[in-house]
């Protein structure tokens, strides 16, 4: 017996037993137990109360971003009659596979995920309705997907070319500077056009510990430009890439606490609490990102719980 004969069914086994695990640790009947969090989510601090004419900027690195973090947030503003303005940095047109199922093709050209990048644009306007804010209070950038680090860094002012898009320029319909080209100095100029236009009392930003790349750029550019304007306490952080797994289980689970994420333990987070109105509403809004929750259903679902978290001043 040689070393290729043993090695054959190593890999069905390592797959198989990466299947259960994965059907293990996302299955309801062990829910309870990633619910063990819910009494330190239970202990936080509740965020203080949105205010009647409080403006509030929503910055979200890609559409869905705005919902899977903070839904509940902005019903709960926009009851108050805060006036919420949702900034979308991306138009999410760099996963491949999305759009190889919603246009149908093996090998997506640069104008399928231009077509996605487009449709996308219109979920989000669609999921922004639901939760309250209307068009006018929208701003879609469409910067490339994937590709904020690299304007952040070795592309501040050369263009940068999308490789999914072949894009070097804002292409999506009902772009806030159609034609801008992508570098890092024309995002911040954007940026600094809505932060003018909205004049924020609170920014509400992803979390610099964030795992995903686009979300802790947008993180460190929002930090940048409102320390410029010595209004840095204006800037909340909230979290969607926040470990591996999480949030636990996957799919619905309003009933559940949605948990302090294991890569921000020590972020002082405060507590937004759902009503099941608000709940109810946020799932319509998830499920509005058709393109996506074909794909990532489970994961997008799994937002939809009693309370959202946002951190601390």
């Amino acid at each position: 017996m040689n070393r290729r004969t043993l090695r054959r069914p190593v890999v069905p086994l390592t797959l198989l037993a990466l299947l259960i695990l994965a059907v293990w640790i996302n299955s309801p009947q062990v829910a309870q137990l990633y619910d063990a969090g819910a009494d330190r989510v239970a202990a936080l601090p509740p965020a203080p109360a949105f205010t009647r004419g409080e403006r509030v900027l929503m910055l979200s690195p890609h559409p869905d971003d705005e919902t899977l973090c903070c839904a509940g947030m902005i019903q709960q503003a926009r009851a108050a009659g805060a006036d919420v303005t949702i900034v979308w940095a991306t138009a999410g047109d760099g996963f491949e596979f999305d759009a190889m199922l919603t246009r149908r093709v093996l090998d997506p050209s640069a104008a399928d995920m231009r077509a996605l990048g487009n449709a996308r644009v219109l979920e989000a306007r669609r999921a922004a309705s639901l939760l309250g804010v209307d068009a006018a209070h929208t701003v879609m950038l469409g910067y490339p997907d994937g590709g904020l680090e690299r304007l952040y860094t070795t592309n501040y002012t050369q263009a940068y070319t999308a490789p999914t898009t072949a894009a070097t320029a804002v292409y999506v319909t009902g772009a806030l500077t159609p034609g801008a080209p992508y570098t890092g100095q024309a995002l911040e100029a954007d940026l600094n056009r809505v932060l003018d236009r909205v004049r924020p009392d609170l920014v509400l930003a992803p979390s610099p510990q964030d795992f995903h790349r686009d979300h802790h750029t947008l993180s460190f550019i929002a930090q940048r430009l409102l320390a410029r304007r010595q209004q840095i306490d204006r800037l909340r952080f909230w979290m969607v890439h926040g470990g591996v797994e999480w949030p636990l289980p996957k799919g619905l689970h309003p009933q559940l606490s949605l948990t302090v994420p294991p890569l921000a333990p020590h972020t002082p987070w405060h507590r937004v609490d759902l009503n099941a109105a608000q709940e109810a509403t946020k799932l319509a809004a998830v499920n509005a990102y058709g393109t996506q929750t074909r794909i990532m259903g489970r994961f997008m679902r799994a937002f939809v719980r009693r309370n959202e978290l946002l951190s601390a001043p």
